[in-house]
């Protein structure tokens, strides 16, 4: 099975993201067991700071939805709408809580409980990279490469006849903002990013993903997904 979905997200200059300052930080409402856990990708030196962040996040989500959301995910929308203040279309920019996309999210992560974590892998992550290096030197958005190249073609070189998925992101560095943003899935109706985050019925469980300078758009993120036997 393939689940295809592609964010544009951003098309303003890019500023970097600073968590605002609170009393508790969202780490504190998990237990150092927990983040453990989450951090498959300690030690997956192929990695950067950044994108080893997108696989903790993405684990946490799967491991407790709801606390994501009171928690990580709270503290981005503050401190990205804070930010997005500085530009005249601040209203269709930011994060609105009253909108359909914001609440969708909050029911949906109400039922995310104990899902296995995501395990980082090297293979997939120079399929990733190649693709958004791609993006980066043709200065364009989407999941066929420019040689004509399917997802599909892509991950066979390395896993062939697996279930796969691709998410692609525009517009951020962070680990954070990226994984938030793709949760959101503001402007895309399928939810496709969502869907594929918390999928369960593909049994996608093993992840490649690289965070690339893009022309326009100053950064693309690309994840890959794979369903590989445990």
């Amino acid at each position: 099975m393939k689940i295809f979905a592609l964010a544009l997200l951003l098309t303003l200059p890019f500023t970097s993201f600073s968590p605002a300052l609170k009393a508790q930080s969202p780490d504190d409402s998990w237990t150092r067991e927990e983040l453990k856990m989450a951090n498959t990708a300690g030690n997956a030196s192929y990695l950067t700071a950044e994108e080893k962040d997108m696989v903790i996040y993405m684990n946490l989500v799967r491991m407790d939805g709801a606390r994501f959301f009171d928690t990580y995910f709270q503290d981005f929308v503050d401190a990205y709408n804070t930010r997005m203040q500085q530009y005249g279309n601040y209203a269709e920019l930011k994060v609105n809580r009253n909108d359909s996309y914001y609440r969708s999210l909050r029911r949906d992560l109400q039922e995310i409980k104990n899902l296995p974590v995501f395990w980082p892998d090297q293979a997939l992550t120079n399929i990733a990279k190649a693709h958004a290096k791609d993006l980066n030197r043709n200065n364009y958005a989407g999941h066929t490469s420019k040689d004509g190249r399917t997802l599909n073609q892509r991950i066979s070189t390395v896993y062939p006849k697996k279930s796969n998925g691709e998410c692609i992101a525009f517009g951020f560095n962070s680990g954070l903002e990226n994984i938030c943003m793709l949760l959101l899935d503001k402007g895309v109706p399928n939810l496709g990013h969502r869907k594929l985050i918390l999928n369960t019925s593909s049994e996608l469980n093993t992840v490649g993903l690289s965070i690339q300078p893009h022309p326009r758009y100053r950064y693309c993120a690309v994840i890959d997904f794979v369903s590989l036997p445990d």
